[in-house]
Parts: structure tokens; sequence; C-alpha cells
């Protein structure tokens, strides 16, 4: 469990962003460190290989769903690797074309995420990833999204997890996260 200890020491607290009351954990000292960047991305890449494809009949990963915007930084690096297809889910407006779109809770109303029709056929297996999960609003809306498509979840990867938020219970597969707080 090094490499997590490495991860946990890299991220930086900065108290009362974007409110007062919350402390938000900065991923992006991590990509300031490009060898730590490398055992962020490696340890991802061991889990799915160890555990995720192991949920798959198929015993492979189709799609890495990317949410916006973080989900950005990691999955289009995870899926190279993989050999799979990369698939953002962004906020609604942001992509071209046909698109379909899924609503979630936010602190103060509602907001929803859209990906591009066609992105994931009936059958894929996919695997979603982002920063960090507190209450788990947009990572279930972007299991939705997959869900329309015909596709099936395998798991949601984070860096982060708040724990004491309890998001996990309200998702459609299973969830992995580098760093659990209960902060």
């Amino acid at each position: 469990m090094a490499d997590v200890e490495l991860i946990k020491k890299c991220l930086t607290a900065h108290p009362d962003f974007p409110k007062k009351g919350i402390v938000f954990l900065d991923i992006f000292p991590i990509l300031r460190d490009p060898f730590v960047f490398e055992t962020l991305i490696t340890h991802f890449i061991q889990h799915i290989t160890s555990h995720t494809i192991g949920l798959s009949e198929k015993k492979r990963v189709d799609v890495i769903v990317g949410l916006d915007a973080r989900g950005f930084l990691f999955g289009p690096i995870i899926a190279l690797r993989l050999g799979a297809a990369f698939v953002p889910v962004r906020k609604a407006g942001k992509l071209p074309g046909a698109c379909i779109s899924a609503s979630y809770e936010k602190e103060y109303g509602t907001d929803s995420f859209e990906m591009q029709a066609g992105a994931i056929t009936p059958g894929q297996t996919v695997v979603v990833i982002d920063d960090l999960i507190a209450t788990g609003g947009s990572a279930k809306a972007a299991g939705e999204l997959v869900a329309m498509q015909g596709g099936q979840t395998l798991e949601y990867l984070f860096v982060i997890e708040l724990m004491f938020l309890q998001a996990a219970s309200k998702l459609n597969a299973p969830v992995y996260s580098i760093v659990k707080t209960d902060d």
C-alpha cells in the first residue's frame, strides 16, 4: 500500500473551498509529479486487470467513461493502456451531435450530464472513472447513461471517496477508490 500513501501525501487540502465548511482535496499536485501520476495510473490499471476484468464474462473492459472534467485526466490514459475506447460524459450542451442525458441532484438544485448517442453499443463492458465521489449524483447519472445505451457498468473508480456520505450505495455497480476518507 506504499503507492496509496504516496498518492495520499500529494493531495492538498483547501479549507472553505468552494464554500465555507468544505475541505477541498486537490488532486492537481499529483499531476505535477510524473512519478506519482504514473503510480496512480499504474494502481488503477493493476486494479482493473486483477479485479475488475473478472467481473466481466468477456474478461475485458470495452469502454472507459470519464466524467467532466477530472475524469478526462485519467480516463483516456487508462483506456489506451487497456485497449479500450474512451467516452466522455459532459455537462449539458458541451457535446456535438445527438446526445442522451441524465439529471442528478446537487447541493443547490439539479444538473444534467450528456453522452453522445451511440458512443456505447449494447453489451459493451464499461468502467466509469472520476477524481472524487461525494454524494454520488454525477456518477449515478453516468451509470444511467451507460445503461440507456445498453452498456454494462462493471465498476466505478475514484481517486478519492468521502466515505461518510455513503454514495457507493446509490450506484448500480461496485466502487473502488484509492483514498478513502471520513473527513
